[in-house]
């Protein structure tokens, strides 16, 4: 079945099968920095975003996908390329896996104009797993981050 969607804001189509996963399907088109992490909807390593809100591609089949935007991290090259610099003042880099997904993630909470207090720093990432740290360093990071955007 072909499905056709926006892809970091240019269209793209896809043959995908009925059983297909949106993380499978965009890694299969080369786009690896969607991060394939625990396939349970658990970790969050694979978040992207779907018509602008943070989803699980791990979660979404890819038919469903079908008529959709998304927007990979790719898409906000430059945001996350500042986001990055942050994670790095701050430490918050050690393996990266769990970045790319916290990027999408920083990068909704400044667009949607979050109060960049660490508590809803901590609400906004709950659910993005980082194996390697406390999160103290990640929340740090994207609190300065959002506070230098303002």
């Amino acid at each position: 079945m072909k499905i056709n969607i926006m892809l970091n804001g240019r269209p793209r189509t896809f043959e995908v099968g009925p059983d297909d996963y949106l993380l499978d399907t965009l890694r299969n088109h080369h786009l690896y920095s969607v991060r394939k992490g625990c396939d349970s909807s658990n970790c969050g390593i694979c978040t992207i975003l779907m018509d602008g809100k943070p989803v699980l591609s791990c979660s979404i089949l890819s038919v469903r996908a079908d008529g959709h935007a998304f927007t990979t991290v790719e898409g906000i090259a430059e945001e996350a390329d500042q986001i990055s610099d942050y994670f790095g003042d701050e430490g918050a880099d050690q393996c990266g896996f769990c970045n790319i997904g916290m990027a999408l993630l920083a990068y909704t909470m400044k667009r949607d104009n979050v109060e960049p207090t660490e508590e809803a720093i901590r609400h906004h990432l709950a659910g993005n797993l980082c194996r390697c740290s406390g999160y103290q360093a990640q929340v740090k990071a994207i609190k300065r981050y959002m506070e230098a955007k303002r």
